[in-house]
C-alpha cells in the first residue's frame, strides 16, 4: 500500500473512532443525565408529601396512624402527585392488597400498574394481579432507623432517601426508588431526537475528515515526492537537480539540506574530475620524456651519455617525489600520518628555524623577516610536522615570489582566543582571488600549463591543510598587504 493510502486510511480510521467514541459517550450522557433529571423533579414533586408526614408525626408524635396503612399513604401520595407527571392513575388501588405499590413513570399512560405485591397479603383464592411491563416506581415511609413503616421497598432496588426533619432532627425517610431507564415520556421523545441529530452530526464530521484528510495526505506526500525523484536522480549521477519548495515547514530544511548536498557532491564530482586529469598528467609527463629519451637512445639518434642518464635520472627522481608526496597526501586522508605531540615553545622554535630560512631565501634573492613575540608560546605539536609545514610554505614562496624581494612571518597571539596566528606573506605577484580558494586542493596549480621549472607535484599546500587540521588548526589564503600572497596559519595555545 502506498504512503498515501496509508496516512488517508489511518486518518480515517483514527477519525471515525474518535466520533463513534464521542456520540456514544454523549449519548450515555445524556441518558443518563435526563434519568437523573426525572429522578430529581419526582423528588421536588413529593415536597408537599414529605410535609405532610411531618404534620402527622407531630400530631400523634409518631409513626403509629401510617406503619401498616397502605391505603392512606398511598391517598396521601397520590394528592401530592395529584397535578404532575408524576401522578399515580384513580382507581387502581385494593384494599385486599395493602403491604405494597410500584407507579411508572409513562406520561400520558393510557394504564398504570402500582401494585401491592408482598406475598404474604394475597389469600389462598385471591388472583394475583398480571405481571408488570416497563419500569416501576416503588415509594415506601422508614423511621429514623431506616426500618420499614409503610409503602412498597423491595429490597432488589436502588432508592434515594430524602429526609423528613423537625428542629434538624430526622424522624423518617421517604423513600424513592431510582429509575435506570426512560420508556415513555417526552423525556424519551428528547433523547431519541438527539441521538439521531448526534449520528446527523457524526456523519457529517466524517465527511468533513474525508475532506481534510484527502488534500492533508497530498500535503504531506508532495514534498516526499519530490525529495524522491531528487535522490533518484542523484542517485543516477544527475548533480545539477535542485529541489525549490515554497514552504515554512521541516520539509523547507529538508529541501534545502538536499540541495546542499547535491552541491556538494557536484563539487566532489568536480575534483575527482579535476584529481585524476592532474595526477595523469603528472604522471604522463616525465613517463613520455624518459620515454623518449630511452627511444632515441635504443634507436641510436643519440649516444649513450652521463648527460643522458642524468637526464632520465631526474625523471625518475621527479616520480619519486610525486609518489612520495601522493603517498603522504593518502596517508594524511585516511589518518595514516604519524604524529609524536609534545609541548613546544614556538617563540625558541622559529628563533632555531630562522637562519636556515634567511639562508634559502637569500640563496633565492628574498630577504627573510621574522615578527615574534619575545614571551614563550606554547603549543601542543609535532616538532617534526610542523617543521614540515613551514618548510613547504617557505618552498613555495621561492618558487612563486621569485620576482618579489620580501619573505615576513609574522605570529600574533590572540588572548582572547586563545590561539596564535602565524603569516607568511611576500611581495611577488601574488594569486587572483578566484584560485585563492582552492590552492589547498591537490594538485591544484594556479599555473593552467602546469610549468615544470616552477617544480613541485602542486601537493605540498595540500599536506600543509592535513597538518594543520591534524592540530586542530586551520590554514587560509588570502591577498598579502605586501601585494603578494598571504598563508595564514591558526593554531592553539597549550593551556594544560
Amino acid at each position: 500500500m502506498k504512503i498515501h493510502n496509508k496516512l488517508f486510511s489511518t486518518l480515517l480510521i483514527f477519525s471515525s473512532f474518535l466520533v463513534i467514541s464521542f456520540v456514544a459517550l454523549m449519548q450515555w450522557s445524556i441518558d443518563r443525565g435526563m434519568v437523573e433529571y426525572v429522578n430529581k423533579r419526582e423528588v421536588n414533586a413529593l415536597a408537599p408529601l414529605i410535609n405532610q408526614l411531618k404534620n402527622n408525626y407531630q400530631q400523634v408524635n409518631g409513626w403509629q396512624e401510617l406503619k401498616g396503612h397502605h391505603k392512606k399513604f398511598k391517598k396521601m401520595l397520590e394528592n401530592s402527585l395529584a397535578g404532575s407527571e408524576f401522578s399515580l392513575p384513580q382507581g387502581m388501588s385494593d384494599p385486599n392488597r395493602p403491604h405494597n405499590f410500584d407507579g411508572d413513570m409513562r406520561r400520558p399512560p393510557p394504564r398504570r400498574n402500582h401494585e401491592i405485591n408482598s406475598p404474604a397479603d394475597f389469600g389462598p383464592n385471591e388472583q394475583r394481579p398480571p405481571p408488570q411491563r416497563g419500569p416501576q416506581v416503588s415509594y415506601a415511609l422508614l423511621n429514623s432507623a431506616k426500618e420499614y413503616i409503610v409503602g412498597n421497598f423491595p429490597p432488589e432496588r436502588e432508592y434515594s432517601y430524602n429526609n423528613i426533619e423537625i428542629n434538624e432532627q430526622i424522624i423518617g425517610y421517604l423513600v424513592i426508588s431510582k429509575r435506570k431507564r426512560l420508556t415513555a415520556g417526552y423525556e424519551l421523545d428528547f433523547i431519541e431526537q438527539q441521538t439521531q441529530y448526534l449520528w446527523l452530526i457524526a456523519l457529517g464530521v466524517m465527511l468533513l475528515v474525508i475532506l481534510v484528510t484527502l488534500p492533508l495526505a497530498r500535503h504531506f506526500l508532495a514534498p516526499i515526492k519530490e525529495l524522491a525523484k531528487g535522490m533518484h536522480k542523484l542517485t543516477q549521477g544527475n548533480y545539477n537537480s535542485e529541489l525549490i519548495m515554497k514552504r515554512t515547514d521541516e520539509f523547507s530544511e529538508l529541501s534545502r539540506d538536499y540541495n546542499e548536498l547535491a552541491k556538494t557532491l557536484l563539487e566532489n564530482e568536480s575534483a575527482r574530475k579535476r584529481w585524476l586529469a592532474n595526477i595523469s598528467h603528472e604522471l604522463r609527463t616525465p613517463v613520455a620524456i624518459l620515454k623518449g629519451e630511452l627511444e632515441a637512445i635504443i634507436d641510436g639518434v643519440r649516444a649513450l651519455s652521463l648527460e643522458q642518464i642524468h637526464s632520465a635520472n631526474q625523471e625518475v627522481l621527479h616520480l619519486e617525489r610525486l609518489i612520495a608526496d601522493l603517498q603522504a597526501l593518502t596517508s594524511a586522508d585516511v589518518g595514516g600520518m604519524n604524529y609524536r605531540k609534545s609541548e613546544i615553545d614556538l617563540t625558541e622554535f622559529l628563533g632555531d628555524e630562522e637562519k636556515k630560512y634567511q639562508s634559502y631565501l637569500s640563496d633565492a634573492g628574498l630577504e627573510f623577516i621574522l615578527v615574534c613575540p619575545t614571551d614563550a608560546l606554547l603549543i601542543f605539536a609535532d616538532e617534526t610536522r610542523l617543521c614540515q609545514l613551514l618548510d613547504n610554505l617557505i618552498n613555495n614562496c621561492i618558487k612563486y615570489a621569485a620576482d618579489g624581494k620580501l619573505v615576513k612571518l609574522t605570529v600574533v597571539k590572540n588572548t582572547l582566543l586563545n590561539n596564535i596566528v602565524i603569516t607568511i606573506e611576500d611581495d611577488g605577484l601574488g594569486v587572483e582571488e578566484a584560485h585563492l580558494q582552492h590552492l589547498f586542493e591537490h594538485l591544484y596549480r594556479v599555473d593552467n600549463s602546469r610549468n615544470r621549472k616552477t617544480g613541485g607535484s602542486g601537493l605540498g599546500l595540500s599536506i600543509c591543510s592535513h597538518i594543520a587540521e591534524a592540530h586542530q588548526g586551520q590554514i587560509s589564503a588570502e591577498k598579502s598587504s605586501m601585494g603578494g600572497l598571504a598563508i595564514i596559519i591558526t593554531l592553539p595555545l597549550n593551556t594544560a
